[in-house]
């Protein structure tokens, strides 16, 4: 028998258009106390990927219109401008944390779905110091490069890889795997249920290898700025939860080929061993003063201009074009073989957010 789920409407505060595996169709409800849940209503076959829910979407805001702070199913980038969210960011009445988790729940990021989990940007560049200077540039990442080229060389590579792309059928691109994907996500949690169970489940029963698991943010730091094929951006959890790092279910993650068993995470010299003090220092970072007046760079690459088109192109920010929501009609695919394989590369090699912003965001 299958079960039976009831959720009180009069509780309802946020109705937000989705996608799922690209396609809008989807919403997302917040409920008062934040509590929210993200339901998929495939079309019938045919039929546009909106057909059906947009129907459920005129039906709760004509029911809950009244009660409802912020509801839309399409265009959240007029939602964002409409909130003055941006404002508010700008003038300092909200943080940097938490304009970015703003950015990313209308652009379509969710805890409910780990293909599109919510994104932040790696913020330090040092992970070997006794100590690290806030006010110091030298301290922080280039948060005007996408992550895969902090550095000269690795920019003049992934140009060339875009240059020298030639196929009838796959357009050129920068990078074939993505900052964000549930792989990553899992990598990151693996300590933490139920992503550890997830993760459990995609290995086919046991962890992976402790060589490839998180089990080191130097590591993670030096995988992401000289490895072409790891390009990883960060995920909130680095900013306000020390349990992740800790591995307090006791996990056996096993050991290295140099004998060194993975426990907890190794941490920076400037977090003194303590999954706290790395969590407080990281999260002074982002909001330091280095941070807000370079946080908007980062912003277009992930949100907003440089996401697409020729800019995205002249900051070397473009991936795999079936990470790109405009790029696929899922409806139009009649071969079934071509139909998982593309279903498969969208559920775990990467989604790219919504577009938020067409033109260059201000500064704060």
């Amino acid at each position: 028998m299958s079960k039976i789920k009831v959720w009180n409407l009069n509780n309802l505060s946020e109705v937000h258009g989705r996608r799922f595996l690209l396609q809008p169709d989807s919403l997302e409800l917040y409920f008062h106390g934040r509590r929210s849940i993200l339901l998929s209503f495939p079309p019938p076959a045919g039929e546009k990927a909106e057909s059906v829910v947009s129907q459920v979407y005129k039906r709760l805001v004509s029911t809950c219109g009244s009660s409802l702070k912020i509801h839309f199913l399409f265009h959240p980038g007029k939602h964002v401008a409409r909130a003055k969210l941006t404002d508010d960011w700008v003038n300092r009445k909200i943080s940097n944390f938490e304009y970015l988790m703003h950015l990313n729940y209308f652009s379509g990021r969710s805890y409910n779905d780990l293909t599109q989990y919510p994104v932040m940007p790696w913020i330090l560049a040092d992970y070997s110091s006794a100590s690290v200077d806030l006010t110091n540039p030298k301290s922080f990442r280039d948060l005007s490069r996408p992550i895969g080229v902090q550095t000269q060389g690795r920019e003049e590579y992934f140009k060339e890889r875009y240059a020298g792309w030639h196929d009838d059928e796959i357009p050129p691109f920068h990078y074939g795997s993505h900052y964000s994907n549930p792989g990553f996500v899992l990598w990151f949690l693996v300590r933490l249920e139920p992503y550890a169970s997830s993760s459990l489940h995609l290995q086919g029963g046991h962890f992976d290898y402790p060589d490839r698991l998180f089990w080191s943010v130097a590591d993670a730091w030096l995988g992401c700025t000289t490895s072409s094929n790891d390009v990883k951006e960060l995920i909130p959890e680095f900013f306000y939860l020390p349990d992740f790092l800790l591995n307090r279910n006791k996990f056996e993650l096993g050991s290295t080929q140099n004998g060194s068993r993975i426990d907890d995470v190794v941490l920076p010299p400037w977090a003194n061993e303590s999954a706290a003090e790395f969590i407080s220092i990281n999260r002074q970072a982002l909001e330091s003063e280095y941070v807000s007046s370079h946080l908007h760079h980062w912003i277009d690459l992930i949100f907003g201009y440089k996401q697409q088109g020729q800019p995205a192109v002249d900051a070397t920010n473009v991936f795999y074009y079936l990470t790109y929501e405009d790029k696929v009609d899922m409806s139009s695919i009649a071969d079934p073989h071509k139909l998982n394989a593309t279903t498969s590369q969208i559920a775990n090699f990467g989604q790219t957010p919504r577009q938020l912003f067409s033109s260059p965001h201000p500064k704060r």
